[in-house]
């Protein structure tokens, strides 16, 4: 038990660790290639925020664990919504004039619909595997064209702090040192939770609804609040809706391209579920009433809490129950 456990802990310092270099190294190179900060934002720390959860996703799908790999992406979705946004919208008013952000709210909604669709016969194939990246790319090629139309956008202004002053050999060494320990990690990583599931006698699904999507989210929760307290609540919101976006396409769509696979009904009944309200109680929340429109206040801070706290303590529920 303690070889596996320790094999979670270290796989998640590291995973955490590498995925910063790498968005780090990859947004030093591309600035310095001159592309924009918008741009750098959408894609590289788009993609990079995920890149944990894509990287474990893989492998659980070619270890035969694809529970682990759904419960990874539906779990981070849950956590960043209800745990991220909840935490720090209590300790700042997240309010946002971006009109990038008003626009990736809808993208995530249709996101999270397609992904609802496919995963509906609680089996990925192929197609649908290229269904949800095709979608990715319509959706970030739009929003790419829109900031290229809108570079003075609220968003940029907190990017510009976000993207490190570095050379650009320096920052592809980055890029080539975090993306192989990711990948190493990330294999420790699920061995450690499959492992774990096995002698606790709980589902792969359970091990990446939690302990998985709670580890990968807690520096995204640490990044936030510090980002709330600089008042750059923009920042917190679009790492939200970004990271969203790639957990419900490519983190569920790269491994369904690679082998089809069957995932187990309770995902589909249970979490899918969750994950979509507080995917819909948040565009209402932030746009809804007029009055509060483009801001979510403590007290909407407070309801995704709370949702995700209970939504923690019926899992728990269910393992000890068994």
């Amino acid at each position: 038990m303690l070889l596996p456990l320790a094999a979670i802990i270290g796989g998640l310092i590291l995973l955490v660790w590498s995925a910063d270099r790498f968005v780090e190294g990859a947004s030093a190179s591309a600035s310095n290639l001159g592309i924009s900060t918008l741009i750098i934002g959408i894609t590289i720390i788009g993609f990079g925020t995920s890149a944990p959860e894509i990287l474990i996703s893989v492998f659980s799908v070619l270890d035969d664990t694809p529970n682990l790999a759904i419960g990874n992406a539906l779990g981070s979705n849950i956590a960043n919504i209800g745990l991220i946004l909840g935490i720090t919208a209590l300790l700042l008013p997240l309010s946002f004039k971006s009109e990038l952000l008003k626009r990736e709210f809808p993208a995530l909604i249709l996101a999270s619909a397609l992904t609802s669709w496919v995963l509906w016969d609680a089996r990925l194939t192929f197609i649908e595997g290229i269904l949800l990246l095709g979608f990715l790319f319509l959706v970030m090629t739009y929003l790419v064209r829109f900031s290229m139309s809108a570079p003075d956008d609220n968003l940029s202004v907190e990017l510009e702090g976000e993207i490190p002053d570095m050379s650009t050999g320096k920052a592809l060494l980055w890029v080539l040192i975090g993306l192989l320990v990711l990948v190493g990690s990330s294999k420790i990583l699920v061995w450690g939770a499959v492992d774990i599931a096995t002698q606790l006698g709980v589902s792969e699904l359970v091990i990446g609804l939690t302990i998985v999507a709670l580890g990968t989210s807690l520096p995204e929760l640490a990044a936030s609040i510090a980002a709330a307290r600089k008042g750059e609540p923009e920042m917190v919101i679009g790492n939200v809706l970004g990271s969203n976006l790639f957990n419900s396409l490519a983190v569920i769509g790269i491994p369904s391209v690679m082998v089809n696979f069957e995932i187990s009904n309770t995902a589909i009944t249970r979490d899918l579920p969750v994950m979509l309200g507080l995917t819909a109680a948040l565009f209402l929340m932030s746009f809804l009433p007029r009055k509060t429109c483009c801001t979510i206040t403590r007290n909407k801070g407070i309801f995704l809490l709370i949702a995700f706290v209970l939504y923690q303590s019926f899992l728990y529920y269910q393992v000890i129950s068994k």
